[in-house]
């Protein structure tokens, strides 16, 4: 019997509990329902204002992580912001990146290629890949 599979982990960050909601939950719909892959949110700040909270973004990442690594999305400056601090400070789960793409197509790549089981570097480049989309 083999070991059960092991997905990277996304965390989708936003200054909106309800923007971080609804991206997750298109990207998943868009992966037809991306079941193996935890897809966590941090938007807003703990008492459900606009704004960034460095305690939610650990918890998403904390509850996402299954030692496969965990790709971070982050919508605007001051959560890409709190993001990297985080990363310096090393109070994100090992394997964690801040990945440079577009929010919410950046989140669907990489919640497709993370149900497909890429690993980090495969989901990081599938959502910058959103960056070659043109709409004009």
């Amino acid at each position: 019997m083999s070991a059960p599979r092991t997905c990277v982990g996304i965390v989708l960050v936003s200054h909106s509990a309800r923007v971080a909601q609804s991206v997750a939950d298109l990207a998943r719909g868009l992966a037809g329902g991306a079941p193996s892959v935890r897809v966590g949110v941090a938007g807003g700040t703990g008492d459900g204002g606009l704004g960034t909270s460095a305690e939610l973004i650990v918890a998403a990442a904390r509850e996402v992580d299954t030692g496969a690594g965990v790709a971070i999305l982050a919508d605007l400056g001051s959560s890409v912001l709190t993001v990297k601090s985080l990363l310096v400070d090393g109070e994100l789960p090992d394997g964690s990146r801040l990945l440079d793409a577009p929010f919410l197509e950046g989140a669907v790549g990489a919640v497709v290629a993370a149900s497909a089981g890429a690993r980090l570097d495969a989901v990081e480049a599938a959502a910058a890949e959103a960056y070659k989309y043109r709409k004009g």
